[in-house]
């Protein structure tokens, strides 16, 4: 039937999105999921909701979001007009690759990154270069000093985890005042500074987040840009010429009370953290060399097996990590961040598979 497709799509290659397995109880370490649940306030928000169903879901939900970017904004001490919110941060980027970044001179990203990146361009028709990462998957800011029609980064950079301090995000949007800045932050709050600070000093500075990681709402696909009010109504113009109603009233109300939890979140935060460090320590004993990360995931090798076997010898005993297939990283893994005893489950099997392999 491929002869009915237009030419975008014969050219398209799609993301592929982390597996989600089918068995009983998989270790399933390759989303980048939080492994701890939403806030207890987010249920009790969604039944509350649901008290009449009938009514409320009969009914179209407010398309602008109004509490909801209300309650972000004061969190983050900003005004809600600088709050744009989406189904999903690739949503938003989405909106933005079409509303911001589609210009005459090419669109800057770097060559390892979050792979839908390069996918959202060729969908969009968006120019593009890659700037390798320097050789400890590093972002050198200075080496996006040239003409573009946009810069995009993530903050900590995927998949990789490695972060930029927010003086060097801030020397790369003053490097850029002729083109918008997009700082993708869906892991910033794993160790990491957000730039958010910084968006009421620079107008080309446009900062994406997401409720998916860090406050355990992947389920429900919630997304924010931040950022002048001018590239807010930008993105405000393309979404109401797509769907002008993306958060459906449960997404809403479940990610305005995952914000208005600031304890738990940080509670949540910090026991990924502790989980992260301990992993990291763990494979590191194994023999991995783990890049250094402030997310909740790590990227690591081991130069005594390769990564194509060790997926599918930890996929034989129902543990799921995620390996790319592409330059530079096909011999990585990446390996989100569990609860420790999953860690543990992981580096368990681990050492039984390298003690057979490389024993």
């Amino acid at each position: 039937m491929s002869r009915y497709w237009s030419d975008v799509v014969h050219r398209l290659t799609p993301y592929v999105p982390g597996e989600q397995p089918a068995v009983a109880h998989p270790v399933k370490l390759n989303a980048n999921e939080n492994p701890y649940p939403p806030s207890p306030r987010v249920l009790a928000a969604i039944q509350q909701e649901l008290g009449d169903a009938a009514e409320s879901l009969r009914r179209y939900p407010d398309p602008t979001a109004r509490k909801l970017r209300e309650t972000v904004a004061a969190y983050h001490g900003i005004r809600a007009e600088q709050v744009f919110p989406g189904n999903g941060s690739d949503e938003v980027l989405a909106f933005t690759f079409q509303a911001l970044l589609k210009h005459d001179k090419p669109l800057l990203f770097p060559d390892i990154a979050y792979s839908f990146y390069p996918t959202f361009a060729r969908l969009f028709d968006v120019d593009y270069q890659t700037i390798p990462l320097n050789d400890s998957f590093a972002i050198n800011v200075d080496d996006y000093a040239m003409p573009n029609g946009g810069v995009l980064i993530a903050n900590p950079n995927a998949p990789t985890g490695h972060p930029l301090p927010l003086a060097d995000i801030e020397r790369l949007v003053a490097n850029n005042t002729d083109s918008v800045v997009v700082i993708d932050e869906a892991y910033v709050d794993f160790g990491a500074e957000s730039a958010i600070a910084l968006i009421d000093r620079f107008p080309n500075l446009l900062v994406i987040q997401t409720v998916s990681k860090s406050r355990s709402l992947a389920g429900m696909r919630v997304g924010f840009a931040f950022g002048n009010p001018e590239l807010i109504d930008a993105l405000n113009r393309v979404k109401d010429s797509f769907n002008s109603y993306p958060l459906d009233r449960l997404a809403q109300v479940a990610a305005t009370a995952a914000y208005e939890d600031d304890a738990w979140f940080r509670d949540t935060c910090a026991k990924v953290v502790a989980s992260r460090e301990r992993l990291a320590a763990g494979l590191t004993a194994l023999g991995f060399d783990v890049v250094p990360s402030a997310t909740n995931l790590l990227f690591a090798r081991h130069e005594g097996c390769d990564a194509t076997t060790l997926v599918s010898r930890l996929r034989e005993k129902e543990i799921f990590v995620r390996h790319f297939n592409a330059p530079r990283i096909d011999q990585h893994l990446r390996i989100s961040i569990g609860t420790d005893a999953e860690c543990d489950t992981l580096l368990a099997a681990l050492r039984d598979i390298l003690s057979a392999y490389v024993g």
